[in-house]
């Protein structure tokens, strides 16, 4: 065996068995993503038709019997609407629970590896040579590297919908205070005087559970979801069967690795908020809140992620904790400081021209707007007055 990177194609199945190849990637990953991980993969062919799933796994032969995980590239097939009815390859695999279409690039071998994903795409007859990717970051060394990949073999890549992310990026010697106060500036004191009104109501208890521990929260946080507007509409996880297996699914599997957490809010003893993450590396991804629409007053979410914080600064932080918010939510309604910019992406793989998919993204962004316009003049008109 010559030493140097070959990517391999597999299924969710074989994949599930590179589990510890893949936790050791992401501990020397350049930017560490959960969704790529075998748990996220085996949960979303509870979704996504098992023959519509492309695993993407880069190795490195260091040795002529040896090879080790460089890089992993989780895509699915897919043709509707949303691609113009062309073929297309989707990252993530299930873009409404999931954060990142990131693949998960070893930071030693991070330009060697995109390039070998993205030549292995170009050379490949029997998949599409349009990527769709929802939920792009547009900064940090995985873009960098993956936009160099892209240059270097004439393919192209198109953004529409762009948003900003709320993450945290602690620094060494950061606690709450010192934290709160770099990132909310002049609001600091008064998101402090609304986190502590809330515990003159009563005892606030917080609660984290891992592991174990988490898949049995589980049910009390999809309860807590249901319980809401979500339940009514019949949008909660509790209400769509595929849905809650696969969460269901995703949770068990990610426990097994140590890499499910729930967080906790509860005033004397009755709960006001939940959070469900996942981790991989040294990175923590919220994935889900739900919240007690009765307490409102006490601005559950919010308090949620203070006492999130202040439990993550008196202990080890994660290197980034990624909220996950999607396009359309206010970033500043969250805590944390740093921002992401994000957007919906679209790669055309090798030399060409936009095709339908490009298209189809670009009729979406502009009808998006069109509509936020509409909206925005409907609002501003005068009571009483014909509206525009």
């Amino acid at each position: 065996m010559s030493t140097g990177i070959v990517v391999r194609r597999i299924g969710p199945a074989p994949y599930a068995e590179l589990g510890p190849a893949f936790i050791e990637l992401a501990r020397h990953a350049l930017e560490p993503n959960p969704h790529m991980a075998p748990a996220a993969v085996t949960a979303a062919a509870l979704l996504v038709p098992e023959e519509d799933i492309v695993v993407l796994c880069a190795w490195f032969s260091e040795a002529l019997d040896f090879e080790r995980l460089v890089g992993v590239w989780a895509l699915r097939r897919e043709s509707g609407w949303r691609s113009g009815f062309a073929g297309t390859l989707v990252s993530p695999l299930v873009p409404l629970y999931e954060v990142s279409s990131l693949p998960v690039l070893d930071r030693d071998h991070a330009a060697e590896a995109a390039r070998a994903l993205m030549r292995y795409l170009l050379a490949s007859r029997d998949l599409p040579h349009t990527l769709r990717l929802p939920l792009m970051p547009l900064d940090g060394p995985c873009h960098a590297a993956l936009a160099e990949a892209c240059r270097q073999t004439g393919s192209q890549i198109s953004t529409y919908e762009r948003w900003v992310r709320p993450v945290m990026v602690p620094q060494p010697g950061d606690d709450m205070e010192r934290y709160l106060r770099r990132a909310l500036g002049s609001g600091y004191k008064k998101r402090m005087q609304q986190f502590r009104a809330v515990a003159r109501h009563g005892a606030l208890t917080f609660r984290r559970s891992r592991g174990r521990a988490a898949v049995e929260a589980l049910d009390a946080f999809l309860a807590l979801e249901a319980s809401g507007w979500k339940g009514e509409a019949g949008t909660a996880i509790a209400c769509l069967p595929a849905d809650a297996a696969y969460i269901r699914r995703m949770a068990e599997l990610f426990a097994a690795d140590d890499a499910l957490q729930i967080d906790t809010l509860l005033l004397d003893g009755q709960v006001l908020a939940m959070g469900l993450l996942v981790e991989s590396g040294d990175r923590r991804h919220f994935l889900k809140i739900a919240y007690d629409e009765a307490q409102g007053r006490h601005s559950p979410g919010r308090t949620l992620t203070m006492a999130m914080l202040q439990a993550d600064l008196a202990g080890t932080p994660p290197a980034l904790f990624d909220s996950g918010a999607g396009e359309g939510v206010d970033a500043g309604t969250y805590v944390w400081g740093e921002r992401r910019e994000m957007a919906s992406a679209i790669i055309r793989v090798g030399p060409g021209r936009p095709g339908l998919a490009q298209a189809a993204a670009l009729s979406r962004m502009w009808l998006r707007r069109l509509r936020e316009f509409v909206r925005s003049r409907s609002a501003r008109a005068p009571s009483g007055r014909p509206r525009a």
